[in-house]
C-alpha cells in the first residue's frame, strides 16, 4: 500500500469510496511481492499495480464491483487454460489478490496508519482475507511494537491475541505475508487466512568513504528504496553538495558512527553496509564492529585483492573469527566487468539484491527453474 498511500489518503479524506486490491500471496514466478497494491478510484482512475500489467484489467473490473457491493473478495489469478493471455499471468505465476472497499466508514484507522508510515513509526495492518464466516472477512487490526496502542479487532480476544503475537514478529523484520489459523485463531487449525502488511521504517544503506564511487552507490541505493547515509571523517569531502542523492551526510569516524547507530537501535536485519574507503585506518576499526553486529543484511568492502588480503590479516589479528569474516563480501560487488563508478555501483547493487533474494548472479538464460526467488 505504501506506493499508493498518498492518493488513497486523498480519496479517504474526501470520503470517496475506493477499491484497494492487494497482493496477499504469490506462487511460482509472480511479478509482484505480497503487499503490492492497486486502487480503483472515482472517475474510473486506476493507481498502482498488482502484476506489472498481466491481470490489471480483470482486477480493475473486480474493483468496480467491490466498490458497488461493499463486499470484499479474495481472487486467484494465474495461468490455467487457453484464456491466460486474456486474463491471467502469462509469465506462469499465480497471485492471490484481496479486493476491498476503502472509505472512512470501512477503514477508520487509515489516517492513523498513514501518519505512522509518514513518520517512520513501525506499524502493521492484519486483515482477515478468508474465513468460513463471510461476515469476518475484511476485519482488521492495527498492530504496533510492544507497548504501543493496538486498534481494532478481528472478532474475538483469542483471535486478536494469536495474530498480534505473530504480527509483531513480522513487523520487527519488515515482512508482509499471509498467516493461517483456525476459525477462532487456533494455531493448529485452518480456515482463517490473515494478511499482514508491515510498514517498518525504510531500510538503510550506510556508505562509508566520501569518494566518487560513493556518490554513484548513493544514487543507486536511493533508487532501490534505501535511506542512504554517507559517512566520512574528512569534512572537506563529506558534504551534501557532493552527495545530493544521500538522505544524510555525516562527518564522523566511521567506526564511531556505526557503534553509535547500533547502540541506538537504528541498525537492523535489513541494513546494508558498503565500506568504500579501502584505507586500513578507517576500514579495520569499522569492520571490527560491522562484522560483529547481530543483524545486518549485507557487508561489503572495496579494494584490490592485495588490499583484501591485508584487510583480512588485520581483522584476524584483531580477533575476528572465521565465521565473522565469512559475512564480508570483499572485493565488493559482482563480476560485471565494471570500470566506472556508475558501473561499479550497479555491480554492488546486484550483489546486494542477489544476497537478499538468494540469486546466483548468473545470466537467467543459462539457468532453469523459477526466475523469482524467495527471500533468504
Amino acid at each position: 500500500m505504501r506506493e499508493v498511500l498518498n492518493r488513497l489518503l486523498e480519496w479517504w479524506n474526501a470520503d470517496q469510496p475506493v477499491a484497494m486490491a492487494t497482493v496477499v500471496a504469490t506462487f511460482k514466478s509472480a511479478p509482484r511481492l505480497p503487499g503490492a497494491a492497486m486502487l480503483v478510484g472515482p472517475d474510473s482512475e486506476a493507481v498502482g499495480s498488482v502484476s506489472g500489467g498481466c491481470v490489471e484489467g480483470a482486477v480493475y473490473q473486480l474493483g468496480e464491483e467491490v466498490v458497488a457491493s461493499g463486499e470484499p473478495v479474495l481472487q486467484r489469478y494465474g495461468v490455467s487454460d487457453e484464456s491466460a493471455f486474456a486474463v491471467g499471468l502469462t509469465c506462469g505465476g499465480i497471485l492471490d489478490v484481496f479486493v476491498e472497499r476503502v472509505d472512512r466508514t470501512s477503514y477508520p484507522e487509515l489516517g492513523e496508519v498513514a501518519a505512522d508510515i509518514e513518520a517512520g513509526r513501525p506499524v502493521a495492518v492484519a486483515t482477515v482475507v478468508a474465513h468460513p464466516d463471510a461476515a469476518r472477512v475484511g476485519r482488521r487490526i492495527v498492530v504496533r511494537p510492544e507497548g504501543a496502542a493496538i486498534t481494532g479487532t478481528l472478532g474475538s480476544d483469542r483471535m486478536d491475541d494469536a495474530v498480534v503475537d505473530d504480527v509483531r514478529g513480522l513487523l520487527a523484520n519488515g515482512r508482509s505475508e499471509t498467516l493461517e489459523y483456525g476459525p477462532d485463531g487456533q494455531r493448529r487449525g485452518a480456515g482463517m487466512r490473515v494478511f499482514v502488511s508491515s510498514y517498518a521504517p525504510v531500510p538503510r544503506m550506510l556508505v562509508f568513504g566520501a569518494i566518487d564511487f560513493a556518490a554513484a552507490v548513493a544514487r543507486v541505493g536511493s533508487f532501490l528504496g534505501y535511506r542512504v547515509t554517507v559517512c566520512d571523517a574528512r569534512g572537506v569531502f563529506a558534504t551534501a553538495t557532493r552527495f545530493p542523492s544521500a538522505d544524510e551526510v555525516v562527518v564522523d569516524w566511521p567506526h564511531r558512527y556505526l557503534a553509535a547507530e547500533s547502540a541506538a537501535g537504528r541498525i537492523d536485519g535489513r541494513t546494508v553496509i558498503c565500506v568504500l574507503t579501502h584505507d586500513p585506518k578507517f576500514d579495520v576499526p569499522l569492520l571490527e564492529i560491522a562484522l560483529r553486529l547481530p543483524e545486518v543484511a549485507y557487508i561489503g568492502a572495496m579494494g584490490s585483492r592485495r588490499t583484501h588480503d591485508d584487510r583480512l590479516k588485520r581483522l584476524q589479528e584483531a580477533g575476528l573469527t572465521d565465521l565473522e569474516l565469512s559475512r564480508l563480501s570483499s572485493p565488493i560487488g559482482l563480476d560485471l566487468g565494471a570500470r566506472t563508478p556508475e558501473e561499479t555501483a550497479i555491480s554492488i547493487a546486484a550483489e546486494i539484491i542477489a544476497t537478499t533474494w538468494g540469486g546466483a548472479g548468473k545470466p537467467l538464460s543459462t539457468l532453469t527453474g523459477p526466475i523469482h526467488h524467495q527471500a533468504n
